[in-house]
């Protein structure tokens, strides 16, 4: 079992016995997918699947979250972020731009990448490397400029 998954179980007890209702909800959601996710695929979870789970629920809330603010829907705002600080706690430290362009750079020279046609060969790389610790969309858009 993953030793993440244990960590937001104890964390969801924790905040059971504290009586706090709204992150109790909240990682119960986190906990609900997390075992959704296991049953549809029929696998024991490890840390790299949580972790890519958890990167997904933060895209979505960030989407909603902007979709409530543009609506003026502020109470909905607030529980999108407090959704998107509580999952947070369980992600690794996010990369520094430096480190993100070191990582580009290592690919790069290790495919031998010097047009946009190899792309996918230097974001499979960039992927496998960093693909919970950093926004891919903006590494992405990196990539393109550096191969350009």
């Amino acid at each position: 079992m993953s030793d993440l998954k244990t960590q937001i179980g104890e964390t969801t007890k924790d905040a059971m016995r504290a009586r706090d209702k709204s992150r109790v909800a909240a990682l119960r959601m986190v906990n609900a997918e997390l075992k959704r996710v296991e049953i549809d695929e029929r696998k024991t979870l490890t840390d790299d699947d949580v972790l890519a789970i958890l990167n997904r629920m933060l895209k979505q809330r960030n989407d909603s979250l902007s979709q409530f603010e543009q609506a003026d829907r502020e109470d909905l705002a607030a529980q999108e972020r407090f959704e998107i600080e509580l999952i947070k706690t369980f992600m690794p430290e996010p990369l520094s731009e430096a480190e993100v362009d070191a990582v580009i750079e290592r690919a790069i020279e290790a495919t031998g990448a010097t047009s946009m046609k190899d792309m996918g060969q230097v974001m499979g790389l960039v992927k496998a490397e960093i693909s919970t610790r950093a926004d891919m969309g903006a590494v992405s858009g990196k990539v393109k400029a550096r191969l350009a």
